[in-house]
């Protein structure tokens, strides 16, 4: 099902260069700053995928990856006729040079905003699905009159995932896994408000068997995701030469069958679902990558994540698994992936 809905989704700051200030304090083991953008921006991202999946349209308030001002958002937004603006944002408390006990989620939206009523609405249903789970505190929907919210002709709502003044919090940022439920959490709330039925991301028969002339959302979907992997194809939703290649050579990344078919293995890979593959020194892939996220959420440091196993992801590996009374062999087999699949966990500092 493809509906007419367009909705926005905007990611506050930026990372090229980074915006002054908005960012973690030091992350013990791993010993850098988490940018308050690379969860923004990531979790819009999973938020578009939950849209296409769901047969709504969707509209990038700010592709570019440094921050833009809120004049050119705001006018941006009010130059399309969007449903509704769902913006990504992740909390602080206090100066950002230490971590403290802030914790929690909350949503806003701005009595100012024409729709204001329908902008509350859609922050209290994002907020109950936020709320389903004991992973974090719920904090309150409020009031917020900020310009993206206040002035904007759109229902739009403000999503304050966690805080990253909050060592526990700050980790959850890099971790694949919490970016994917913000995400799934909003786009399961934005179903609700618009009274449609919310499509599951991990079911793998919601998603067809697409080939050269596949057309639709699921296409849409595809290209979007091969783009996020570094492929430079159009998003038009014409399964057309260009996009078979580059699934061509995103399944020969990802170890796959290459025949230019997205079929449940491929979709499973593109969303990197279990169950895991095992994975040692030389794998290569999205699985690999999610790995390296997964260990560096739980302050285990891997260096750059490319979707290499190197030396210092074997490296974090094997401490990892030192760690949690696993055998040291540095190969990801199931009883790995069991202790790393969770959000939260890892490392913490000795008093």
């Amino acid at each position: 099902m493809t509906y007419n809905f367009v909705i926005g989704g905007n990611d506050e700051h930026g990372l090229n260069p980074p915006t002054a200030g908005k960012r973690t304090p030091v992350m013990p083991y791993l010993n850098v700053q988490i940018y308050e953008n690379q969860f923004n921006v990531e979790a819009k991202r999973f938020f578009f995928q939950a849209c296409l999946r769901n047969g709504l349209k969707i509209y990038d308030v700010k592709p570019e990856t440094q921050d833009v001002s809120l004049t050119t958002r705001v006018n941006r937004v009010n130059s399309q006729d969007l449903t509704c603006l769902v913006t990504f944002a992740y909390n602080a408390f206090g100066t950002g040079e230490t971590f403290n006990s802030a914790n929690g989620f909350e949503t806003f939206y701005s009595n100012l905003n024409p729709r204001a009523f329908q902008s509350k609405q859609l922050s209290e249903e994002i907020f109950e699905q936020l709320s389903k789970d004991n992973l974090q505190r719920p904090r309150r929907v409020d009031n917020l009159n900020i310009a993206i919210l206040s002035r904007v002709n759109c229902p739009s709502t403000l999503v304050e995932a966690g805080f990253m003044t909050n060592l526990t919090e700050a980790g959850y940022m890099l971790d694949p896994d919490f970016q994917v439920r913000v995400a799934e959490c909003s786009c399961q709330g934005v179903c609700l408000w618009l009274g449609i039925p919310y499509v599951v991301r991990d079911n793998l028969q919601n998603y067809p068997t697409l080939r050269l002339g596949s057309t639709g959302n699921f296409v849409t979907l595809l290209q979007y995701i091969l783009v996020l992997n570094g492929f430079n194809i159009d998003v038009d939703g014409i399964m057309g030469p260009r996009t078979v290649a580059a699934l061509r050579n995103f399944q020969s990344f990802n170890k796959l069958a290459v025949d230019g078919i997205a079929g449940p293995m491929t979709w499973k890979t593109m969303l990197f679902l279990p169950p895991y593959p095992t994975l040692r020194q030389g794998s290569t892939g999205v699985y690999v990558q999610y790995l390296q996220y997964k260990l560096q959420s739980k302050l285990y440091p891997t260096g750059r994540a490319d979707g290499i196993f190197g030396p210092n992801t074997l490296s974090a590996v094997r401490l990892f698994q030192a760690d949690n009374n696993l055998a040291v062999d540095g190969i990801v087999g199931p009883r790995t992936w069991e202790k790393l699949s969770p959000i939260a966990g890892g490392q913490r500092p000795v008093e």
